[in-house]
């Protein structure tokens, strides 16, 4: 009998991870020509795919990253996968704030236009600290996005309509921020939804910052997907993993940068199921 409730387990689980990868993609076909997109993180997982997504839809697609043979690679495959040429990386490392600095300078150099910012890159709840002394997830998930996210606000706002899409996640429900000690860091799990939260915080002020001034700010939650980081986790996390792949949540962040989207945008009360749709440009 054990083992016939075994394989009808075995059986549903499959029907259903099945059927979580035929869900339906993202198919808006709006066209990006003339834009530019910054996408932190973009080398792989959510944000290689929204590389790709929106690669395919003719925008300028910048992926920023500490490592430059991994982004060199998924630069190479962006480019297969799109058919687009106007793909390229520069370096970042979110864990270093004079990085983060530096790369706002080159950026601004280079570039002369922002059309869409996407905060991507995540770090997941783990015991290390950032070269400025700070807790590694909380630095790289939220600090290092905030200085690179101000710094680029002045381009931002001279390419208006321009927007902002922040990457966060259901987690920040589990913890509330200490202003006391933003540092936390003796439960990596804590820290990490703490700086989700403070992910959440960031969007809604930008949000009310920049309102009325051609800048839009959105914090979207893709979804629990399986990604690099995920070897971390359990087992059986990991393979609750496998019911979305990265292709399909690269779908969440690139609708954001279009339309039709449920996101987290400008609330002061949180509601266990809450959003709001995208406007269009």
């Amino acid at each position: 009998m054990y083992v016939l409730y075994t394989i009808l387990a075995s059986l549903v689980f499959f029907f259903i991870l099945k059927w979580m990868k035929k869900r339906r993609y993202f198919t808006d076909l709006k066209r990006l020509d003339g834009k530019t997109v910054l996408i932190t993180g973009g080398n792989s997982g959510i944000g290689k795919e929204t590389a790709v997504a929106l690669a395919l839809r003719g925008a300028r697609v910048v992926i920023a990253c500490r490592d430059p043979d991994k982004a060199e690679t998924a630069v190479r495959e962006i480019k297969l996968k799109s058919h687009s040429l106007n793909v390229l990386h520069m370096e970042l490392d979110l864990a270093n704030l004079r990085s983060v600095r530096e790369f706002c300078k080159n950026f601004l150099q280079k570039e002369k236009r922002l059309d869409i910012l996407i905060n991507s890159a995540g770090m997941p709840g783990i015991l290390d600290w950032t070269d400025d002394g700070f807790s590694m997830c909380f630095g790289v998930n939220h600090l290092g996005h905030f200085l690179l996210t101000n710094l680029l606000l002045p381009r931002l706002k001279e390419c208006a309509p321009s927007r902002v899409v922040i990457l966060t996640c259901s987690t920040y429900k589990y913890q509330k921020l200490d202003f006391q000690d933003l540092n936390y860091n003796l439960l990596p799990f804590f820290t990490y939804c703490r700086s989700k939260l403070a992910n959440i915080y960031f969007s809604q002020e930008l949000a009310r910052i920049t309102e009325g001034k051609g800048v839009t700010s959105y914090a979207v939650h893709p979804g629990f997907v399986q990604s690099g980081w995920t070897c971390y986790y359990s087992f059986l996390f990991r393979m609750l993993m496998q019911m979305k792949l990265p292709n399909t949540a690269g779908d969440t962040s690139s609708t954001a940068d279009l339309q039709r989207s449920v996101l987290l945008q400008k609330m002061q009360v949180w509601p266990k199921s809450c959003g709001r749709p995208v406007r269009d440009w």
